[in-house]
């Protein structure tokens, strides 16, 4: 999740802050989902509808 959200927020030059504007969700938390801690189920929701991705997007290779 982490390096997918990196690579997204990089690729839709979306800074950490803005983001957290966008979804409601503090900096501190975003970053602490940048560097690996696993976000609720709702946070996601924001997140993935914030950068308009599906949240399929995030989930893990299973193969």
């Amino acid at each position: 999740m982490c390096k997918k959200l990196k690579k997204l927020l990089k690729n839709k030059e979306i800074t950490v802050y803005k983001l957290g504007k966008i979804t409601g969700i503090s900096d501190s938390t975003l970053r602490r989902y940048m560097y690996g801690s696993e976000p609720s189920f709702k946070n996601m929701c924001k997140i993935a509808d914030a950068l308009d991705v599906s949240l399929d997007y995030f989930r893990k290779d299973k193969y």
